[in-house]
């Protein structure tokens, strides 16, 4: 049986040869944009942590003035829109750059130039609408925006000015600018996954996580044009002074919501759907076993992602669609849960009679699957429109959605990057700090979210900055604050864990889990070829294949048995020069081309009430925009 080889200390280093700020700004390396996302992204989940230890407090007792009103509502329009689209997205975002072509066997995604795009546009957008809260100027309208309360009409004018205030256009344009990442990283990974699979690698023998993930790149595909116009119309409006939404003018009132929804409730799944990815790479592994239904598994992601289109009118049953279209979007919802019972079944399954291994990463996907079937269970319940009339608005929505969010996609991505984090840096992370963050994150993750749900039974509303006593609320809201405390003390643990092991964690081989894909027959780090020789696939565990050759995984009895020559680890002192492969040039075009969009974005955010210089930023934005594609395009691309 073939052995595989650990890289040394020396050549772990020696993997991070191109270093210096200039290698980052132009780097194309799908491994390297990678890393920028889960830094990046991380970050930016310590500042939506933040603002949601701010909002707690504020709430911790009755008729409390931790936060002005006006602050509160900033902060809560803030922590939603950052956690969503600027820390769980690009999370998972993260693993789509680093993972997918090491799980299909390619040495790069089908455009690197554009991925690198992709992420620059990512981090000036996330800047753009984040940056404003340090001038108390940042969005505050709610994290769904919802118009016409979003318009003109009703945004408020600054005091003592007769000029508009531009909260909301700063969340506009920056979800237009988190559109344009969103888009072309879709398409990116699409392309790769369709044309760039090793010879043997069918799509029914993917890694479930590229499998997830490419669900996830059609829903969003599908529906970012949705949101797109909506917030089109709402600039329009703001900026121009038309009447898309002006309910005087003709409008209709639901006109956003529908548009937003149809966005919104795929974009759980879009949240979700990586992590479950991830959990399904990390439970066979500390098995044991291969996944339990594979097929199951891959066609239920399917149809959870087509159902997911189809359910977004549950947000609105309290605005009086009718019997009709409330039934049909009853029966959707509840329809949806049979596609997402079957991967907690399945799951349960594979660990059944496995030799389960309680790693970090194990404990994590454990609590995924625990903590997601509790919001499953009450997002049935909100599938009842007379449920969830006396729901909607209430704490008890905060505390089923955070139970999918927090308690699903977080879960499932502290997995991802406690399992990954060797293959990533070369190193391990420590396991008794690793311990420590789980334990702390679980249990104040429950104690945090799980009163909310006796509070909101109890009709404390969402959104109100304070509340009086003797309502019934005043333990729980306490409960709840020092729950947050507690996952402010696990996250430093988390950091420090992270931080540390960067340079201080025990080398790890290229394979330390013993798992079976693709990713791990290569050094930890990778080199930035990834694979010296493209492999030939036979299965879909073609590593346990190498290791048990005895042992056919495919289950469906038709796999030869892949090439072990072809799953040798590479040295990781051979480069891409001197093995002739060629590779991506690095280049800082895509940089470029991205500031020309953010800039044009910010002259359209002045244009409203200084035309002359909104005009001149625009215009400025406008041709570097044009020029840096132009330069991209017509440069050679190896």
């Amino acid at each position: 049986m073939a052995t595989l080889a650990t890289p040394t200390p020396a050549a772990v280093a020696g993997s991070d040869a191109k270093s210096g700020l200039w290698s980052w700004l132009a780097t194309t390396d799908h491994k390297r944009i990678g890393t920028l996302y889960l830094w990046t992204a991380l970050a930016f989940f310590l500042i939506g942590g933040l603002e949601a230890v701010m909002i707690r407090t504020q709430l911790a007792r009755p008729n409390m003035g931790f936060v002005s009103a006006e602050t509160y509502n900033q902060l809560f329009t803030m922590h939603g829109t950052t956690m969503v689209f600027l820390a769980v997205m690009p999370l998972s975002a993260a693993f789509f750059n680093f993972l997918i072509p090491l799980q299909i066997g390619a040495r790069d995604v089908a455009f690197p130039r554009l991925n690198a795009f992709s992420y620059w546009v990512y981090l000036f957008g996330g800047i753009l609408i984040t940056l404003p809260i340090l001038f108390q100027a940042a969005p505050d309208g709610g994290w769904f925006g919802y118009a016409p309360l979003s318009t003109p009409a009703y945004s408020g004018v600054a005091p003592g000015s007769s000029e508009l205030k531009m909260n909301m256009d700063f969340w506009v344009a920056g979800l237009q600018v988190l559109g344009v990442s969103s888009l072309a990283a879709a398409f990116n990974f699409i392309t790769t996954i369709i044309n760039m699979r090793a010879p043997g690698m069918t799509l029914m023998r993917m890694p479930m996580f590229t499998w997830m993930s490419f669900v996830v790149q059609f829903l969003l595909i599908l529906a970012f044009p949705p949101i797109t116009v909506a917030l089109v119309f709402l600039m329009m409006d703001r900026v121009f002074g038309t009447t898309f939404y002006q309910v005087a003018a003709g409008a209709d009132p639901l006109l956003w919501q529908h548009l937003f929804w149809v966005f919104g409730h795929p974009e759980v799944y879009i949240l979700i759907l990586p992590a479950f990815g991830l959990v399904s790479e990390v439970l066979p592994t500390f098995s044991k076993k291969p996944l339990f239904g594979y097929n199951v598994m891959v066609y239920s992601g399917i149809m959870i992602g087509f159902l997911g289109f189809g359910v977004w009118a549950h947000h609105m049953f309290s605005v009086g669609m009718g019997a009709v279209a409330d039934s049909i979007f009853s029966l959707m919802t509840m329809l949806i849960a049979i596609p997402t019972g079957v991967k907690i079944f399945n799951w349960i399954a594979t660990m059944w009679s496995g030799e389960i291994r309680f790693t970090v990463p194990m404990k994590f996907a454990i609590a995924l699957i625990a903590m997601f079937t509790i919001g499953g269970i009450s997002g049935v319940m909100h599938s009842s429109p007379p449920a969830d009339l006396q729901q909607t608005d209430t704490y008890f929505v905060v505390a089923h959605f955070h139970y999918v969010l927090f308690g699903g996609s977080i879960m499932g991505i502290f997995a991802g990057i406690y399992f990954y984090y060797p293959k990533i840096t070369g190193r391990f992370l420590d396991e008794r700090l690793g311990n420590a963050h789980f334990w702390l994150n679980f249990i104040g993750m429950n104690l945090t979210f799980f009163p909310m749900h006796f509070s909101g039974l109890l009709g404390m509303p969402r959104r109100i900055y304070t509340y009086d006593a003797g309502q019934g609320w005043d333990l729980f809201n306490l409960l709840a604050t020092y729950g947050t405390y507690l996952l402010v003390v696990a996250t430093a643990v988390f950091v420090w864990n992270f931080v540390r092991s960067r340079t201080r964690g025990a080398v790890a081989g290229g394979d330390p889990w013993h798992a079976a894909t693709l990713e791990w027959s290569i050094p930890s780090p990778p080199p930035e070829y990834n694979f010296a020789k493209i492999p030939t696939i036979g299965s879909r565990y073609p590593l346990w294949d190498l290791k048990e050759p005895t042992w056919n995984a495919d289950p469906s009895g038709h796999a030869v048995p892949s090439d072990p020559s072809d799953l040798q680890e590479e040295t990781a002192s051979h480069t891409a020069k001197a093995l002739g492969i060629p590779m991506p040039y690095p280049t800082a075009k895509p940089l470029f081309t991205a500031i020309g969009l953010v800039v044009m974005f910010g002259g359209l955010l002045l244009f409203r009430d200084h035309h002359a210089v909104g005009l001149a930023i625009l215009l400025t934005g406008a041709a570097m925009l044009i020029g840096g594609l132009y330069a991209w395009l017509t440069s050679p691309l190896e």
